[in-house]
């Protein structure tokens, strides 16, 4: 009785391991699968950045359909005059408005520097 189970055992285990191989394979391609596509979408958002860049394709006579469109930088932004001594206000007013521009950033520290220098040397 033990002989005649041998050959399904054997099927079984046969059986079950081409189950196994099939499906790692199966589950190796749609990795590889789904990471070439991933791949794709990445290319092609680049390409469509890149295209944006330089404005669409020339026609098929060499021209460009419509001009593209310049990019212009914002001009600079110019830090204003250290505040200069006025009559009616104290050394201290001043001093708290240079202070209040270097906190917000608009006057660097050398910038804060000479205008406290300036009020200081000047009242």
């Amino acid at each position: 009785m033990f002989a005649r189970r041998r050959p399904l055992l054997r099927a079984a285990v046969v059986g079950g391991g081409a189950y196994m191989a099939g499906k790692h394979m199966a589950n190796k391609a749609n990795d590889q699968a789904a990471y070439e596509a991933s791949q794709d979408d990445r290319i092609s958002q680049l390409e469509q950045q890149q295209q944006y860049q330089q404005g669409p394709p020339p026609d098929q006579y060499g021209q460009q359909q419509y001009a593209p469109q310049q990019q212009y930088a914002p001009p600079p932004q110019q830090a204003p005059p250290p505040a200069a001594p006025a009559g009616g206000s104290s050394v201290a007013d001043q001093l708290q408005q240079i202070a209040g521009l270097h906190q917000q950033g608009v006057l660097s520290d050398d910038e804060f520097a000479a205008a406290k220098a300036k009020i200081l040397g000047g009242g």
